[in-house]
């Protein structure tokens, strides 16, 4: 397999890889994607999304709007609840001419998750926040002017969310979930590879000797892509999110670090910072 370097060239191939195994109703193509094809937008529509949401796409985030954007099926999760199969349908990624309300409301989000966390059990405070207030709203007013900091966030799927400031050297995509922040690409291609892994067929499998069985491992290209991607590198920042990510262990594989030595055999996810509150 060659995957394209040249992002337009990868977005193309993407489009033509998973349209292609969603054409098949087989075990390659997951459920409610059969028969799905991209719905992508025009210059002109991309202008006015960004005049309609006061908005500005960086422009690896125009081209993957030009040639990918969102499919016109809805992605189907079963689970059960209580001996009870449960079905569901999600939006795959936002398509910005006809999910407004959603995407309006997922905008939000961010914010509204992250300040949640300072007042639930999770009881987060930043060092750069200084000594925690005892007022709520003395919390809120500081956690409010360390948020009009924070570099826009536009939202691509589920909890997703692209770091949209083409000044940024890196402009990540991240999984936000309050402080809970998980970097899901550096780039706009890894990130696509990442979260489309199980449509792109980029899976090989794997005898365990051990286990007398096969599991399923990425190809080596692609697994030197995430590596490559993910490894640390000191000029690797998000403008005051790089704090919040830090807080919790699980954000530092991100940036390439290790909270926890390498043969440590539980590693639990813990609050990096304890702060000192106000008597």
């Amino acid at each position: 397999m060659k995957i394209p370097k040249n992002f337009t060239d990868f977005l193309y191939w993407v489009k033509e890889r998973t349209e292609t195994i969603w054409s098949v109703d087989g075990e390659n193509c997951a459920k409610g994607f059969y028969g799905a094809r991209w719905q992508p937008l025009s210059e002109e529509q991309i202008n006015s999304i960004e005049l309609k949401y006061s908005v500005r796409f960086t422009s690896e985030h125009r081209d993957f709007l030009k040639i990918l954007h969102a499919i016109d099926k809805k992605e189907i999760i079963e689970y059960e609840d209580e001996g009870e199969i449960i079905t569901e349908q999600y939006t795959f990624f936002y398509n910005w001419l006809e999910n407004e309300e959603e995407i309006l409301q997922v905008m939000k989000e961010p914010y509204e998750w992250m300040l949640g966390d300072i007042e639930s059990v999770n009881k987060v405070w930043l060092k750069s926040w200084g000594i925690k207030p005892k007022s709520t709203e003395k919390r809120k007013e500081i956690f409010e002017e360390w948020f009009s900091n924070v570099p826009i966030l536009l939202p691509l799927m589920g909890t997703r969310f692209i770091v949209s400031n083409e000044n940024l050297k890196w402009k990540p995509i991240l999984s936000i979930r309050g402080s809970d922040i998980v970097t899901m690409g550096w780039d706009f291609r890894t990130y696509i590879l990442n979260e489309m892994r199980n449509h792109l067929d980029i899976y090989i499998e794997v005898f365990d000797e051990e286990d007398q069985r096969f599991y399923p491992e990425l190809l080596p290209e692609v697994q030197d892509i995430f590596d490559q991607n993910f490894k640390y590198d000191e000029t690797k920042d998000i403008p005051y999110l790089k704090e919040m990510i830090l807080y919790w262990s699980s954000g530092w594989k991100g940036f390439g670090l290790k909270y926890y030595p390498e043969n440590a055999k539980i590693q639990r996810i813990v609050s990096t910072y304890t702060a000192e509150e106000e008597i």
